[in-house]
């Protein structure tokens, strides 16, 4: 395997594409699933990959169809490269190891090593070693166990885990979690989309969005803001054409012009094979970096005067009255905006923003889609909450065809938090859990990533478990997230592959090698399925289809599982190995915890699964004044220092989260290289740059740490004025640790000041 060579920069730029997916689409797909494994491997993952009796798609969270009106191949080009990526027949083995230091991996590449293959057994690396060796099951689960029961407090350790998780696995990680006495469950979200958990959680009770596949195939309009379907979450073009077919209208809102979002082609359709494919956006707004603010304030500015000008036709006064809470004070407000601040703010002009808005005032059927572009900005949480008095004024919340649409990126991100991994669980789901197991949970709440990472830095925690993920390369500024880690007594990563995180050790570090998604699982009642839930709310099975990687390999249940009644003993009850046994006891328990699990197995059995209440579709609103809230948000916008840029960090088209497939960003026009800043030609200029010059990012931050991401490429490429736009995990380094949004604390990497100088390294 080590044959492989770490990609070198040889960056070639073509024009932007117009437009996403057809037959290239496929094609990349085969070819990447090909290299990875046989034709029979890839046509089993692939006849299998979102079918009711296969398994989910481990890439996005985007909803299937219902059974019936899905297709037999029902997976976009990313989720056929991320599949082929776990189904590959590589293997890492103990071989490796012995051939490789950690410190040599440590300079290796992320492609590197992720293309080395599936890991095979546990592996540890012993205080002041260069080497993983391997390690016995029993004599890693003791060395946890002796290491967790060594500590002074349970709160000097942390249980963190990416959207990977399925829903058994994490509601044990958080059982367990809480038997041993702490809420210190850091989680993905943490770093994506807890802005939004915040803002609908105030404004509508309930921290997820409100809408189906069905509302977004039969809304009037739908808005498209801080997102890139074309490479995060494929198939969500898939609905948006479905909606141009029935009449409905897209405005994309971004800093970048984005290739879906033009146009796309359905490789299944004839229309996007031989066709033109179909035009998705009616309208692009190209806005500023940190604008979204603004232009929601506008907007809600306008419907305001509209309603001013022609009473009792704009806004949905009965709505307002039986629903919300709060207008006036808003409203007061919300007259107040200053289009001067308006226009400052978002690029735009007001001609553009007008025109939106008379493609308001004609739809009926509203929804706003939103990803990290929101969420990941300072101002996130108040954005979002601006987005919700929007949709509130013209009653498009709860409403067939409206609503609220966080679309969120791994595949059960929303099941984990649903599954209670969260630093701030309520305490009903704390006083649920502690009846059904005989126990008392924390009450105090954890912490949260940003907050885990300082207390490995503070000398506060020691010990580190990492769930289906790659922490070291997920969070903030890289530097002091490595130190934070190496200063553990013990680090832990279940995984099911190499990556960054591995050669990141505390004084003693072990891998833990786990099933993937699309391996069978069989434990002693049988074989087994997980369950996930969707960015929709859906709960269904999964099921793995091929035979694992290795005889050596544990699923992530009957990893957790073990480490829990090895490391509590008899200080519970809790049947641990009754649980690895047979997945459906672990259903049982969910189901008399929490509320909309009743019946899970026999539910989740059905083809497609259920559904989960959401209780604002109903018209009811868990908030302390039973009603959506209507919100305050003061005007705030980005602003550089002159000579200064502000910096997104975003992924490339051939990439899954913090992993790269390939060198290239097709979409973008980008090929065989990652270390980019795209720049707008006329800030290249004003700056004294050319197109192609090697520079250093430098983050600007108040702290007067110097943060420097050498040796990048500039690409001239259609930014909105002021913005750039560089590859992640390349540029978390310059994500400064205490950047974080109001309220989430989520971390900023949608909005770093940044300089550009020239390289201080040659060529």
């Amino acid at each position: 395997m080590s044959s492989i060579e770490d990609p070198s920069d040889d960056l070639s730029v073509t024009p932007p594409k117009t437009w996403a997916t057809g037959v290239p689409g496929v094609a990349h797909a085969l070819e990447y699933s090909l290299g990875q494994t046989s034709v029979r491997r890839t046509a089993l993952t692939l006849l299998n990959i979102n079918q009711t009796k296969g398994f989910d798609c481990p890439g996005c969270a985007w909803p299937e169809p219902a059974p019936g009106k899905r297709h037999m191949n029902e997976y976009c080009e990313n989720g056929a490269k991320h599949i082929a990526d776990e189904a590959t027949s590589r293997r890492v083995t103990a071989d490796f190891f012995r051939e490789h230091s950690i410190a040599e991996l440590g300079g290796r590449s992320d492609y590197w090593l992720n293309q080395q293959g599936r890991l095979t057994e546990p592996m540890v690396k012993r205080p002041g070693a260069t080497h993983y060796e391997p390690i016995g099951w029993d004599e890693a689960f003791d060395l946890l166990a002796d290491e967790l029961r060594r500590l002074d407090s349970p709160d000097e350790a942390l249980f963190y885990t990416s959207g990977r998780l399925n829903n058994e696995a994490a509601f044990l990680l958080q059982l367990f979690a809480r038997a041993f006495g702490t809420n210190n469950l850091p989680d993905c979200s943490n770093m994506c989309h807890e802005s939004s958990g915040f803002a609908l959680k105030e404004t509508l009770g309930i921290g997820k969005g409100s809408v189906s596949l069905d509302d977004i195939h039969n809304a009037d309009l739908i808005f498209v803001v801080g997102q890139n379907p074309g490479t995060n979450h494929p198939r969500m073009l898939s609905a948006l054409e479905e909606t141009k077919r029935n009449g409905g209208q897209v405005v994309a809102v971004n800093t970048l012009p984005e290739a879906g979002l033009m146009r796309f082609k359905h490789p299944q359709k004839a229309r996007g094979v031989i066709g033109r494919g179909t035009a998705i956006a009616d309208q692009f707004l190209h806005i500023r970096a940190g604008g979204d603010l603004a232009l929601f304030q506008a907007l809600n500015l306008l419907l305001l005067q509209a309603e001013d000008a022609a009473p009792g036709t704009v806004l949905d006064h009965s709505f307002i009255r039986s629903d919300t809470t709060g207008f006036e004070a808003f409203a007061e407000h919300a007259r107040k905006t200053s289009w001067d601040d308006v226009l400052a703010a978002t690029g735009l002009t007001r001609a553009e923003i007008e025109q939106v808005h008379q493609r308001v005032l004609g739809s009926k059927k509203i929804i706003v889609c939103w990803a990290m572009g929101l969420t990941q900005q300072k101002h996130g949480v108040p954005t979002i909450r601006e987005v919700v008095n929007f949709l509130l004024l013209r009653g498009n919340i709860g409403r067939p065809g409206a609503g609220v649409c966080p679309v969120r990126g791994h595949s059960n991100v929303q099941g984990d938090r649903t599954m209670g991994v969260w630093e701030q669980m309520p305490q009903a789901f704390l006083d649920a859990l502690g009846r059904e197991f005989g126990f008392t949970p924390p009450a105090h709440h954890g912490l949260d990533a940003v907050n885990s990472i300082r207390a490995m830095r503070d000398g506060k925690a020691a010990f580190f478990l990492g769930v289906a993920g790659n922490f070291v390369r997920a969070t903030p500024d890289s530097d002091v997230t490595e130190r934070a880690l190496r200063s553990c007594r013990l680090t832990a990563q279940i995984s099911t592959k190499l990556n960054r995180s591995h050669t990141v050790c505390g004084e003693t570090a072990l891998i833990l090698p786990t099933l993937g998604r699309s391996d069978r699982d069989i434990q002693e009642s049988g074989e087994q399925f997980v369950t996930v839930e969707d960015s929709m709310s859906e709960v269904h099975a999964s099921r793995g289809r091929l035979a694992p990687a290795s005889p050596h390999l544990l699923s992530e249940v009957a990893i957790i599982a073990r480490l829990a009644g090895r490391t509590l003993g008899d200080r519970t009850s809790i049947p641990w190995e009754q649980f690895e046994r047979d997945y459906s006891t672990i259903r049982d328990r969910i189901a008399r915890v929490i509320p909309g699990f009743e019946d899970f197995n026999a539910r989740v059995d059905r083809p497609g699964g259920f559904v989960l209440p959401n209780p604002v579709n109903q018209g009811v609103y868990p908030t302390p004044s039973g009603k959506a809230v209507f919100t305050r948000n003061e005007f705030a916008m980005l602003e550089a220092p002159a000579g200064h840029l502000i910096l997104q960090t975003l992924r490339s088209h051939d990439q899954w989260n913090t992993v790269p497939y390939a060198m290239n960003d097709r979409y973008r026009g980008i090929h065989n290289a990652r270390r980019v800043v795209l720049v707008n030609p006329a800030d290249l200029s004003a700056l004294g740059f050319a197109d192609r010059d090697l520079v250093d990012l430098v983050g600007v931050w108040n702290d007067g740490i110097e943060r420097r991401a050498p040796g990048f490429r500039v690409v001239a490429y259609p930014t909105s004025p002021g913005s750039a736009a560089a590859y992640y995990p390349e540029t978390n380094v310059l994500v400064p640790l205490d950047s974080v949004a109001d309220f989430s604390n989520c971390p900023t990497s949608k909005g770093v000041v940044v300089r550009l100088e020239p390289a201080r390294t040659s060529d």
